[in-house]
């Protein structure tokens, strides 16, 4: 492989790995738009950007003031039992 082909491809699994992390947090921006990460692109004059659920636009993954990971649903390892749940 070419170090061009090297390149490429450690750009690529970085950015697939930033999509993984990122997408279905709950974020703030610095500008106090929040709400959960729809998606991630690589703008090539910017770097990564996002998008949020429920606002039109893209931000650079700079503005990202908090980040949280969404609530785990699975009441299964929580030691609630089905009666607490009901």
């Amino acid at each position: 492989m070419t170090t061009a082909a090297l390149r490429a491809s450690a750009i690529l699994t970085a950015f697939e790995d930033a999509q993984s992390e990122l997408v279905g947090k709950a974020v703030v921006l610095t500008d106090g738009k929040a709400g959960t990460v729809e998606n991630v692109w690589l703008d090539e004059l910017h770097g990564l950007r996002i998008s949020i659920r429920g606002h039109d636009g893209k931000w650079p993954i700079s503005t990202i003031k908090f980040e949280q990971s969404p609530p785990n649903r699975d009441f299964s390892q929580s030691g609630w039992t089905a009666a607490a749940r009901a």
